[in-house]
């Protein structure tokens, strides 16, 4: 094992927890005796490898995720492979509870596995629940098992939806209540709580007074989904910026108030849905991000179909995203001060603005095939071709020196996913 590198041993080391955990689930209802109660184990799991064309940046899912397709590596293993497994427990009377850790590559550039949810849920009734501790967040679509891959006919969900807010869940309480209205089903959650994730090198980005507020409809093949979510978002990452903004009187005080992200209200608003008759499927969602901050304010939006034959799936997928904020900013008066401070603040523009850089724009075209090879077993082709508009570099990361803003990106993906 000495030889293996050390996240490939964390990411052995939670199979073999998860194995345990299985045989121990398995065991604990053998062993089980009280009617009623029952315990079960699940888990699922992606390994994928991603090529991009791009050798000035690097491809990835979403914004806490390194990538390294592209600039890092022609091949890259670590932009959708992830391992998660869950413990439910049902009481047969009112209580269950559920635990699922994950592992997945995040921004320190491991596997270090992660609870994704662990809470207690009491029916009050068959129409109320309550459920206490980390749980799904409900905002988006796709919002309760986005990291499934399994569920999902594409290798990753729309990227410039779902890779703009990597934020998945929610410590705090949720209430669900299901009611019917003319034949139709209705499931209305709402979530209270915070959120914290790692942005890499020591930083974090915390979500305080989070409410989100959802309602699923269904009715025969059509499912829709309205939620809307705010939050007191504070991301330090790039803290010591703004910290030397503000040194610079008036101007940079203004500056770091306008771009800084410090208990700043955040708020997300989306609407999606998806019509399934069997043979086919249509879906679509679209979304407004407002951080007001140097993260963006932006619109996002995509539409998918496909249709199944026999064990296959293709698809196709349009997706993109536009800003409501300028990408650019003259930022201080550089004229204005001191020779000797002239430098300073010109880097500090520079930095700024490449900062404003990474807001979103762009759209992307996409298609792909599913062939379910084997019971709970898919493996999955896309081809995805984006392009960052105006001054954004997109959806990309790593950008180098030489990269050119606007050119197309060619990105393949293959993936294997399966349940268990």
């Amino acid at each position: 094992m000495a030889s293996h590198p050390p996240s490939l041993i964390r990411l052995l080391r939670l199979a073999t927890l998860l194995a345990g955990a299985h045989a121990a689930g398995a065991a604990a209802q053998a062993a089980d005796d009280m009617p009623g109660q029952h315990w079960s184990f699940a888990g699922y799991g992606s390994a994928g490898v991603v090529h991009s064309s791009d050798r000035q940046s690097d491809f990835s899912s979403n914004v806490i995720n390194p990538g390294r397709a592209g600039y890092t590596k022609r091949y890259s293993y670590d932009v959708d492979s992830r391992l998660a497994g869950q413990v439910n427990y049902e009481s047969g009377a009112d209580w269950s509870a559920v635990l699922q850790v994950i592992s997945e590559r995040n921004l320190d550039n491991d596997f270090v596995p992660k609870v994704e949810w662990a809470n207690l849920r009491y029916r009050i009734s068959p129409e109320l629940s309550v459920r206490i501790g980390r749980t799904a967040l409900p905002i988006f679509l796709l919002g309760d098992y986005r990291k499934a891959s399994y569920a999902l006919p594409w290798v990753r969900p729309p990227i410039e939806v779902y890779g703009g807010l990597p934020i998945s869940n929610s410590d705090g309480v949720d209430v669900s209540y299901s009611w019917r209205a003319g034949g139709v089903k209705n499931v209305s959650q709402g979530s209270f709580g915070r959120t914290q994730v790692r942005t890499g090198n020591g930083s974090h980005a915390t979500a305080r007074q989070l409410v989100g507020v959802s309602n699923t409809t269904t009715t025969n093949n059509l499912t829709v989904r309205a939620s809307v979510m705010t939050a007191a978002l504070t991301v330090d990452i790039a803290k010591p910026l703004f910290d030397a903004f503000s040194q610079f009187g008036a101007p940079g005080t203004a500056l770091a108030h306008r771009y800084d992200v410090a208990a700043t209200r955040t708020s997300v608003a989306a609407i999606g849905f998806t019509y399934d008759p069997g043979s086919w499927f249509l879906m679509g969602e679209t979304g407004r991000l407002n951080t007001r901050s140097y993260l963006g304010n932006k619109s996002v939006y995509y539409l998918s179909s496909g249709y199944r034959w026999r064990a296959f799936t293709p698809y196709v997928t349009y997706s993109g995203a536009r800003s409501h904020q300028a990408l650019s900013d003259p930022g201080l008066p550089v004229s204005s001060y001191p020779a000797a401070l002239a430098p300073l603040a010109s880097g500090l523009n520079a930095e700024l603005n490449g900062l404003l850089r990474t807001i979103t724009v762009q759209h992307t075209v996409s298609a792909g095939v599913r062939w379910d090879v084997a019971r709970d077993y898919s493996l999955k082709v896309q081809y995805d071709r984006l392009r960052p508009e105006g001054q954004s570099n997109g959806s990309l990361i790593n950008v180098q020196p030489g990269f050119r803003t606007a050119d197309p990106v060619h990105v393949v993906s293959a993936m294997l996913d399966f349940v268990f």
